[in-house]
């Protein structure tokens, strides 16, 4: 450890800059949403057993609602382009352009060369938690999801039942292919529900019991054809672990939802980012 120089605090003082402005960021239509949603219709439901993930497919201009249905649960979300996997969730890229934790009106973007609108909140109950006292806040794009790799590192074992490996039997089991196959397709995840943040004296990465109750739900609509998986974490609320087969866990419900007839007559699906790679990437 070295002493501090003797500009310490002047350079501590310097003022941030947010990497990405996002005044230029497309924004979507929360008005014609609002419209959508008010005359949709349920199309199917799925259910995430806890301890196990489930997949379900959402076409385009469609919703989808994930929820709490007998305890407090957090799930851990991954999505893809059903028409081409190679194109899914960017969580990095979401942090990056709408903060750590997201609700209503933000988006989660997909990953190069596509960048573009994957899904749009649009209701989100538990929306009002803002920010607690410790930095924690809920649906968070900072986690990577809880797995088998890290488990055994940390505490040895191996644990089949983390997010990661329920994601990847899924994946499996829908795609109808070997375990290996699949697994390179889970990444890092949307951790709907979970309450997280960073310790202000050490950095570190935080979870605390989640504020979700039966009925909180959070729902998107659906910007391009996607397929979803939702792991029900085995560490239920997340208030003590969350790699472990002696916490109480809870299934989680997710629905799908077609809009109101004819509220999305003029709507068009994001295309995909206007980048020409031909020119350096």
């Amino acid at each position: 450890m070295t002493d501090a120089p003797a500009d310490a605090n002047t350079r501590r003082a310097v003022k941030p800059v947010i990497c990405y402005p996002v005044e230029t960021l497309p924004k979507p239509d929360m008005a014609l949403l609002d419209l959508a949603r008010s005359g949709m219709s349920k199309t199917g439901e799925v259910i995430a057993a806890p301890r196990e993930a489930a997949v379900f497919h959402v076409p385009a201009g469609h919703f989808f609602r994930i929820s709490s249905v007998e305890g407090s649960q957090v799930g851990d979300l991954n999505l893809w382009n059903a028409n081409d996997l190679a194109e899914r969730f960017y969580s990095g890229k979401t942090r990056a352009l709408h903060g750590t934790h997201i609700t209503r009106g933000d988006r989660m973007w997909s990953s190069f060369p596509g960048l573009r609108p994957m899904a749009t909140l649009t209701h989100d109950t538990l929306g009002w938690y803002g920010i607690d006292e410790f930095g924690g806040s809920v649906h968070d794009v900072i986690g990577t999801r809880c797995d088998p790799y890290t488990h055994n590192l940390l505490s040895g074992g191996q644990y089949h039942h983390c997010c990661h490996s329920n994601l990847t039997r899924a994946l499996a089991n829908h795609l109808d292919v070997p375990l290996a196959e699949a697994e390179q397709h889970v990444h890092d995840v949307l951790n709907v529900f979970m309450c997280t943040g960073f310790t202000r004296d050490t950095g570190q990465y935080f979870m605390k019991a989640s504020p979700v109750r039966p009925g909180d739900y959070l729902e998107f609509f659906a910007e391009i054809d996607l397929i979803g998986a939702l792991s029900a974490c085995p560490g239920g609320d997340c208030s003590a672990e969350h790699s472990s087969d002696s916490t109480i866990c809870y299934p989680l419900l997710i629905e799908t939802f077609a809009p109101k007839p004819g509220a999305l007559r003029d709507w068009q699906s994001p295309v995909q980012n206007g980048y020409d790679r031909s020119h350096g990437a």
